[in-house]
């Protein structure tokens, strides 16, 4: 009887064995979640290796938003100040706050004696005053005012300064290593500067929340100041009536950063953007950057090269698995800018193994397509596995059996 006992513990024994290879008992990592989500990246490299047209500009970048591929460059790394086009992140910051639901666009705030005291640009708020986060986001946006911009980052995050410590946390999170802030305005300030790439990545952001442009399209209009004095909005943003689709940029001039934009403009269901640091004229910033979104939508177009989910001709085979293949999936959307006519260059190489072990889950990343035009490799497409196979199980009434049968 112990004999038998002993044979049944060592058949059970080999019964858990044979279960744990068909199923995976390893901890999955959990994911990396960003405290606010970003676009994918931007592309490596333009698509042009120099500006089609010559640009009177100390800096220039034409990027499409959806894909974040750069057109053509100039200068695109080097840094330097851009003025008001600092609050690009402060907007961005303001938005991704009231998206978040940590504020609302309700919520009143009451204007410090440091806000009402800062110069440049202004919508003229006194010290005491109350305003709402939507009007003071209104008055930056549309009317570069320097004091919504402070009251606004006093609000949110308690200080001037601690909202400048999470505008640079946000470009570092963004990919922006040739930015550094100082103030949530762009007022001069030693050792504030970012670049064109810098000034795109997250101007892609800002534009990406469509709240934005419920202020961006704004030309003119009055802000109550509720004492009986209303100070006229007037929109900084003249390619607004200048460029056939432009609704939305942040312009910003001073002597040491001269004349700067990063304007977007939406065409056909394309959108782009143009940003020109350094012109020497506010009218030539704007002929600048109009030339550039012409050029861009004149000869670009979105192609679209993948969509997830599509099958992958053929299966991949499966070694030691209860299938002898796997059907495989494109595990990711994909549409590149093609210049018109070009759609037909592209090429897709695959990058697979010969085959893979069981286990074998689905959704299960195995290789790569990359996306190539000329030799150059725009994009990389992963490959998963469309289902799951199971490893072999072990004939495990016949081991009892014979386990048993020696007693």
């Amino acid at each position: 009887m112990m004999r038998r006992f002993a044979a049944l513990l060592i058949a059970l024994l080999l019964l858990s064995i044979a279960l744990a290879e068909e199923i995976d008992l390893s901890p999955t990592p959990a994911p990396d979640v960003p405290e606010s989500a970003s676009l994918p990246p931007m592309s490596d490299a333009p698509l042009l290796e120099s500006p089609p047209m010559r640009l009177n500009c100390a800096a220039a970048l034409l990027m499409e938003a959806d894909s974040g591929q750069i057109i053509f460059e100039m200068n695109a790394d080097s840094p330097r100040p851009v003025a008001s086009v600092t609050k690009v992140m402060t907007i961005l910051l303001t938005l991704e706050q009231l998206d978040a639901g940590r504020a609302s666009a309700g919520d009143a705030v009451t204007v410090s004696d440091t806000a009402a005291g800062m110069g440049g640009s202004q919508v003229l708020l006194d010290v005491g005053e109350r305003q709402d986060v939507g009007t003071l986001l209104k008055c930056m946006i549309v009317g570069s005012a320097n004091d919504a911009a402070v009251a606004l980052a006093e609000a949110l995050y308690g200080s001037e300064a601690l909202c400048v410590e999470a505008m640079n946390r946000r470009a570092e999170a963004l990919g922006m290593t040739n930015t550094h802030f100082v103030n949530c305005t762009g007022l001069p300030a030693d050792g504030q500067h970012t670049t064109a790439r810098d000034v795109a990545v997250m101007s892609r952001q800002m534009f990406a929340h469509p709240r934005y442009f419920d202020y961006s399209t704004i030309w003119m209009e009055d802000v109550d100041h509720g004492d009986g004095r209303v100070t006229q909005l007037v929109n900084t943003n003249k390619l607004l009536k200048l460029c056939d689709g432009c609704d939305g940029g942040k312009t910003g001039s001073t002597n040491e950063a001269g004349y700067c934009v990063s304007a977007t403009a939406s065409r056909g269901g394309m959108r782009l953007i143009a940003v020109v640091l350094g012109a020497a004229s506010g009218k030539e910033r704007f002929a600048i950057a109009r030339q550039m979104l012409d050029y861009g939508f004149a000869n670009y177009r979105q192609y679209p090269v993948a969509k997830k989910g599509t099958r992958v001709k053929g299966a991949l085979p499966v070694t030691g698995g209860e299938k002898d293949g796997v059907a495989l999936v494109l595990d990711g959307d994909l549409t590149l800018l093609v210049n018109r006519g070009d759609e037909q260059r592209l090429s897709l190489s695959p990058s697979l193994p010969e085959s893979v072990a069981a286990p074998v889950q689905a959704g299960q990343a195995v290789g790569h397509v990359d996306v190539i035009a000329e030799g150059r490799t725009l994009a990389r497409i992963p490959v998963a596995a469309a289902e799951s196979v199971k490893a072999k199980g072990l004939p495990l009434n016949r081991i009892i059996q014979n386990w048993l049968g020696r007693f």
